[in-house]
């Protein structure tokens, strides 16, 4: 019987450690499309409705699609800008690519964050997003769904 219970515990030491080891294979993502390069004069920008007296945003789309999913997009923003106090429904990542930008909330300091920098915006907390420098902004969002601009009132 003690050989038997050696055996029948060695077995289920192997099973659970086989398990484990399955458990901590790697997953392969799918990938998202071929393979693309664009030159930066080559990325068209368009009109995003989202406005101040100092001008418009225009979002250049890199992948994806920022009106219905997914999507990595260029955004520039006029010198001076200043958005209204808003959210969006997804989290966000951004790196400034072109001048001083600054995303913070409400009642916050406006951080100066010049090129090379990067910050997280959470999805549905209210912040303010402007550009503090004398040249315009460029930034490349990241977002894992639509892209959405809702005032807070």
């Amino acid at each position: 019987m003690t050989n038997l219970y050696k055996v029948m515990t060695a077995a289920l030491m192997l099973s659970v450690t086989a398990t484990i080891l399955v458990a901590q294979e790697p997953v392969h993502s799918t990938h998202e499309g071929p393979s693309v390069s664009i030159p930066a004069d080559q990325i068209k920008f368009v009109h995003t409705g989202v406005k101040t007296e100092k001008g418009e945003l225009m979002a250049g789309p890199a992948y994806g699609d920022l009106q219905h999913g997914r999507h990595g997009t260029f955004v520039r923003m006029p010198h001076g800008f200043k958005s209204v106090v808003h959210t969006h429904t997804e989290d966000y990542y951004a790196a400034v690519i072109e001048g001083v930008g600054s995303n913070h909330p409400v009642g916050g300091r406006a951080l100066r964050l010049p090129k090379g920098s990067y910050w997280f915006q959470r999805g549905e907390e209210p912040h303010v997003t402007e550009c503090l420098s004398k040249t315009d902004c460029l930034f490349f969002l990241v977002q894992p769904g639509k892209f959405d601009y809702a005032p807070v009132r």
